[in-house]
């Protein structure tokens, strides 16, 4: 193929590295109103009173809004396809304040300077209530974070709110108890994956304004533009068709994005002044006062015969969905739906999770979406399986893991699709050395070095839900124009869906002009999340090619005056099979464009599936740990991805390095922490560490490609899946090196060298 499989250059990457594409404060106009946050000081409250006067009095002020100048609609912040499954549990302002950080009012003025100085001068006085701060005592806690009686939902998710339970679920295959009892060994324990902030480089941004036809016109740098209109339009009752969202160019979500943040504020604004208006927070809001990963508890139980094979499972969750309920349901089903399925020479599977308010920052969409949290606990819990059993770590996955053309229990008749895993598997022990290494070796000076494995999968799109379309024109000067949707948010999308446009139309790929992420000119496209951009996205994109493909052939054969089946696409034209005669795509679309009353050729297609084929991941990590402080170095990681057919080498393996990175954040180092008042005290990078370059340390990436039939070119996603491996893999390997097994994350020094004097 000439474009899809090959590591084409990213068609803005040049113009990225030098300071030339605009982002959503670029845009802006220089007279755009200055928007900013009163923010709550306190966890759970409810203002009493709020004095503004003396802020309004002040020059330049243009307005300031309280809960009593918003609309009284509920709503949700969580980019989801309609029906959402969050509940509408949020008002733009609110009389109670949930978490420190919320929403109390919001202030517009001519500059920074002038809001800043209004903000100080707003008064406010509440009723302080007991917060709800640790989310293992939320349920049946004497406060009760969501006491109104208007929350919604728009099915049943099992919310119980006066017992601070936001969503339930519960899933279960088999008699679970009867067969443990049947099990040679069974394995139990509890794991604490940690809240984790998103850390992109562009903070959350919005600027709205009223077009000529009195429109509100958002841009915003967000994952979901359409989601996004329809919060707007709930949020701030208005029709939707008064609204346009235009995403520019993004700096980074990593799912923060699939969450709003900002845009209602900036559009109540515009609305309530008629004038331009601009929201940016700062990176402490960003990290106070938006959405971070779900922590949670999850407790697993697993059982297996002598030979090694896992016949039980039990999964008991328990997620901190903090102040709101964005995500809530979802991420907390996400947890078992791509954990469960990894081993399925199973009898029976119990799954229970409950997800909970507390009076904290609301979590929200974080990359991996539940699966990371759940890969950590049942991978960890493997690991420990493969101890008791005597088996090698990598032996009980190879005799455990699904293979092509196999069902699961929790998805009766559900094929998983295709699959190298075992292939990944014995390719990362090649690559790590895992027959020389494991479990460990002294290296002197008190130091020992250790390996560890994990596996992981994830899905591609949502099945039965996730859908995306595209069009593609052939334009007035024989080039083409790609309309779609998808976000691109540095992950390369509009290259790769480039690359199959063109490998279709048989074109190079700068005659593919990509327009993308306007709610008023692109067709519709969830966003980019659930990993569904090159699979969904792209099936839209292949199908919508093969359409105006066709309809030039036939155009062509016309003009050309034979049967379409004698015409074939020779570079940028359609000829004769006997060569005889050709015609250009410049002059083909002169003819069906320019003045001659034909149609304008267009290809059209939706693509919504009906499965979600699994991306797999087999992960190896080696470290050295001091033995004397604890310290551990992430000597080596080597991550073997099977993402079906990979489109472009270079950004796929981009995009893993980058993945892999944020677990080897999560696992070492990265950790959302609170005060004993609930107030966030990893509010900046002087206190939240991300691993640096150095910290990462070696990272290798190889792929095994399957070939999956209901893909693009038989490719499946990778966004999401290489970020859930690092955890297991290293709590792995420093177990194996010092025998200490950390459950609480991040696995620092002081927990490592505590843990070694209890041994």
């Amino acid at each position: 193929m000439e474009n899809v499989g090959q590591s084409i250059r990213k068609i803005d990457g040049m113009a990225i590295a030098m300071g030339k594409p605009v982002y959503t404060e670029d845009l802006a106009m220089p007279n755009a109103l200055v928007v900013k946050i009163l923010r709550s000081p306190h966890a759970f409250a409810k203002i009493t009173s709020i004095d503004i006067s003396k802020a309004e009095s002040l020059e330049g002020v243009e307005c300031i809004l309280t809960f009593k100048d918003v609309p009284n609609a509920r709503f949700t912040l969580a980019g989801q396809s309609y029906p959402e499954p969050s509940p509408y549990d949020r008002l733009i302002l609110d009389q109670i304040v949930r978490y420190v950080g919320d929403e109390v009012a919001i202030i517009a003025a001519v500059d920074e300077k002038t809001a800043l100085l209004a903000m100080k001068r707003i008064k406010v006085e509440y009723e302080v209530m007991e917060p709800v701060l640790d989310f293992e005592q939320a349920v049946g806690h004497p406060s009760v974070v969501h006491p109104e009686e208007d929350l919604s939902c728009n099915f049943e998710i099992g919310l119980q709110k006066e017992n601070n339970i936001t969503s339930s679920s519960h899933e279960e295959v088999g008699d679970v108890d009867e067969e443990f009892k049947r099990c040679a060994v069974v394995v139990e324990d509890v794991y604490y994956p940690q809240a984790q902030a998103h850390t992109m480089m562009e903070t959350y941004r919005a600027f709205t304004y009223l077009d000529h036809a009195g429109r509100l016109i958002a841009v915003s740098s967000t994952q979901v533009p359409f989601h996004i209109k329809r919060q707007l339009a709930r949020a701030l009752q208005i029709p939707a068709s008064k609204i346009r969202v235009i995403k520019p160019r993004i700096g980074g979500g990593f799912g923060g994005k699939q969450t709003g943040a900002g845009d209602v504020f900036a559009g109540l604004v515009t609305l309530k002044t008629g004038k331009p208006a601009m929201i940016i927070y700062d990176r402490k809001e960003t990290f106070s006062a938006t959405t971070s990963r779900h922590a949670m508890r999850l407790k697993v139980k697993l059982g297996a015969d002598q030979e090694g094979f896992i016949r039980a499972i039990d999964m008991q969750v328990l997620s901190d969905t903090g102040a709101y309920g964005e995500h809530a349901p979802t991420v907390l089903g996400c947890v078992g739906h791509y954990t469960l399925p990894l081993y399925n020479k199973t009898r029976a599977v119990r799954f229970d999770g409950k997800a909970v308010y507390t009076n904290k920052m609301p979590a929200g969409a974080f990359r991996g979406y539940g699966a990371t949290q759940g890969t950590f606990a049942l991978e960890s819990t493997v690991n420990m399986l493969a101890e008791q059993l005597k088996m090698d770590p990598t032996e009980i996955r190879l005799k455990n893991i699904s293979k092509v053309g196999e069902t699961f229990l929790t998805g009766p008749g559900v094929m998983l699709g295709s699959s190298s895993l075992d292939r990944c598997i014995a390719k990362g022990k090649e690559l790590i050395g895992w027959e020389e290494k494991f479990p460990r070796r002294e290296v002197g000076y008190n130091k020992v070095r250790a390996v560890g494995m994990a596996i992981t999968m994830q899905g591609s799109g949502i099945a039965n839900i996730g859908t995306a379309s595209a069009e593609i024109r052939l334009n007035d000067d024989g080039n083409f124009t790609l309309l779609t949707g998808a976000t691109d948010m540095g992950t390369g999308c509009d290259t790769i869906l480039s690359q199959m446009a063109a490998e279709i139309l048989e074109v190079p790929m700068e005659k593919i002009i990509v327009h993308a992420g306007d709610t008023d000119t692109s067709p519709y496209d969830p966003g980019s999340y659930a990993s569904s951009t090159t699979y969904v996205a792209g099936g839209a994109v292949v199908k919508a090619a093969e359409e105006l493909k066709n309809k030039i052939l036939a155009q062509s054969a016309a003009i050309l005056g034979v049967a379409p089946q004698d015409v074939e696409f020779d570079g940028l034209a359609v000829r004769t099979l006997s060569g005889d005669q050709e015609i250009s795509f410049a002059k083909l679309a002169e003819l069906t464009i320019l003045g001659t009353g034909k149609l304008q050729l267009v290809g059209y297609a939706t693509q919504g599936c009906e499965v979600s084929p699994p991306p797999y991941i087999a992960g190896f990590a080696e470290v050295e740990v001091d033995r004397e402080t604890g310290k551990v170095d992430l000597i080596d990681y080597v991550a073997v991805i099977d993402c079906g057919t990979v489109i472009n080498p270079n950004l796929a393996r981009i995009q893993a390095e980058g993945g892999i990175a944020q677990g080897i954040g999560m696992a070492l180092y990265e950790q959302v922490r609170y005060d004993e008042i609930g107030k966030m005290a990893t509010n900046s990078f002087m206190q939240y560490k991300i691993p640096s370059r150095k910290d990462v340390g070696k990272v290798r990436i190889a792929f095994e490609e399957s070939y999956e039939p209901t893909g693009p070119f038989g490719a499946k996603s990778i966004g999401e899946v290489v970020a859930n491996t690092p955890p297991p893999a290293i709590s792995h390997a420093i177990y194996n090196a010092v025998g200490v097994r950390e459950n609480h994350l991040p696995i620092t020094p002081e927990k490592v060298f505590l843990g070694m004097q209890k041994l």
